[in-house]
């Protein structure tokens, strides 16, 4: 008997990075790896796991979703009834605690996840959060769209400046990848001007477009060989006929590689002068991306039901107040990001909100490669991650898809391309979209399939005939060996591990950096890095 060895004996496997759609198998752990079989029948294990009958697949991986860092915070201030109705029984928060967030991921089979907007001057303490944040592994992409010297550079047509700027900003800032939110527009708005702007808008006082930002930064992201490529929330999100903009960043990006964030939130028709012509234009947008291999998505499915939306787009965030009446929250932060803060409700009776449910079904079901579209949330600006598994039951079931769809405003029902989509996913599609495409489009090597040598996150689901039943509580779940859910309840809180890059650059380009930051901002670039101990993990 080998002490660290664990075998999951005669499970339902699902590992399409391996090419295993549901054969029977078994898996062998040793520690945080997976491992292949022992070729000594003397070898036992010191514990198995009966999953006979059960589905096996990897931990899943939220790759887009915002669970820490200021814009979380400022949402947790700005509600607290939420906090209250939790105490009494009621609902989970829209932004949950970062024990009840890691333990709800847990919960649903996730063991890795990605918030999606850290500023830079705010990632120390995003880290401590996210190092708080149990049963996952955890990462972040770093805000740099409306950045001062970014802009500057690329205003200027120094690559080499870009470049050497976004591999010096991730490794101080501890990040994983660039994020660039609503670029150019953001400093627009906050400069007192008209926020939502288009590709080619001119950014007063930088001499860029939206477009040069776009492109600039994707380029530096390939030069230095990131993991996951540029990830781009496009400008004007959520505006009537946005999906021209959206369709121009796709079309601008020209082979390079790019993931486009919460694609629903930019597919959208009808004019902004005329109520009632709000619409999809999923269409031409998924026609580009079924052609074009070098891009990705993820969806921001929304769900009906109150929610928090907050974004880095404070020019999104204003517009939302307004248009709901809602009290907002606007939160900049130092001079090259920002934060809106907006309560809001989805109803399945508004004509704009039913069509952002079924704009996102429509991506899902239309999208030709399960590996480019990744299942989110924007959590919680579409939902809360929780309703993964209703997602999943409206993928898997055309029969409870088309019921869902009569509960809505009558002109989606009529006019949505839902109504002619019969496409189920399959149980590796799901697994896809949940978690090996997710892994693949970070460069998570070790994550989202169960060869030897990946991490041993594993998740065991007890099938049922509703998708939902199935996915909202597995029967255990390993985060990298260690098992934190057992017979569906939580036995242990393990706290993991930070995922960051360090891209190089030269010795000159960082003093330079460091030089124009000091002379700018009268900020000690020796103050400004992410200290290693604040991604030290709980154990």
């Amino acid at each position: 008997m080998t002490a660290s060895l664990l075998k999951i004996a005669g499970g339902i496997v699902y590992d399409p990075a391996n090419g295993i759609d549901g054969e029977v198998r078994d898996l062998w752990i040793d520690g945080p790896r997976i491992v292949a079989a022992p070729t000594d029948p003397a070898v036992r294990p010191a514990r198995t796991i009966d999953a006979r009958g059960l589905i096996v697949m990897p931990g899943g991986v939220d790759m887009h979703c915002h669970i820490a860092g200021s814009k979380v915070n400022a949402a947790r201030r700005m509600r607290p009834e939420e906090q209250r109705a939790f105490s009494a029984g009621g609902p989970l928060p829209s932004t949950p605690t970062t024990r009840l967030t890691g333990c709800r991921y847990a919960g649903l089979g996730y063991t890795t996840a990605f918030d999606a907007a850290v500023p830079p001057l705010l990632a120390r303490h995003a880290h401590l959060e996210l190092a708080d944040t149990p049963c996952i592994d955890r990462g972040c992409y770093i805000l740099m769209g409306n950045n001062h010297y970014l802009m500057d550079a690329i205003g200027r047509r120094e690559p080499n400046r870009v470049r050497a700027f976004v591999a010096w900003l991730l490794r101080a800032a501890k990040g994983y990848a660039p994020k660039l939110v609503n670029p150019g527009g953001v400093e627009q708005w906050k400069s007192g001007r008209e926020g939502m702007v288009e590709l080619d808008t001119p950014i007063d006082g930088f001499g860029c477009t939206p477009r040069q930002i776009i492109t600039g930064v994707a380029d530096a992201a390939a030069e230095l060989q990131l993991p996951h490529p540029l990830h781009v929330h496009c400008n004007r999100l959520g505006l009537p006929g946005n999906f021209s903009t959206t369709l121009e960043t796709m079309q601008a990006l020209d082979g390079r590689r790019a993931h486009l964030a919460h694609i629903q939130f930019h597919s959208y028709g009808g004019r902004l002068d005329r109520a009632g012509t709000f619409c999809s234009e999923v269409a031409p947008l998924v026609e580009w991306f079924n052609a074009h291999e070098n891009l990705s998505v993820d969806v921001g499915q929304v769900l009906f039901g109150p929610t928090t939306s907050m974004t880095a787009d404070s020019a999104v965030g204003h517009y939302l107040s307004r248009l709901h009446g809602k009290r907002w929250y606007s939160h900049d932060v130092e001079c090259e990001s920002g934060c809106g803060v907006v309560p809001i409700e989805y109803r399945p009776q508004s004509l704009v909100n039913a069509w952002q449910w079924a704009i996102g079904l429509e991506w899902f079901l239309l999208a030709a490669d399960p590996w480019r579209i990744a299942l989110s949330t924007d959590h919680p600006n579409g939902g809360s991650f929780t309703a993964y598994p209703q997602i999943i039951r409206l993928l898997m079931d055309r029969t409870y898809r088309a019921d869902a769809l009569k509960t809505v405003h009558p002109r989606v029902q009529e006019r949505s391309a839902l109504k002619g989509l019969n496409r189920q996913y399959s149980l590796s599609e799901i697994c896809i979209i949940t978690r090996a495409g997710p892994a693949r489009l970070l460069g998570l090597t070790n994550k989202g399939h169960l060869a030897p040598g990946a991490d041993a996150d594993v998740t065991i689901y007890t099938p049922a005939a509703d998708p939902a039943r199935t996915f909202e509580l597995p029967r255990h779940v390993l985060q990298v060996g260690r098992l934190v859910i057992e017979d569906g309840e939580l036995r242990e809180e393990v706290f993991g591990r930070t995922l960051h890059v360090t891209p190089q650059s030269d010795a000159s380009d960082d003093a330079e950096i460091a030089h124009w930051i000091d002379e700018h901002y009268s900020i000690r670039a020796a103050n400004y890095p992410v200290s290693e101990s604040a991604l030290q993990s709980r154990d």
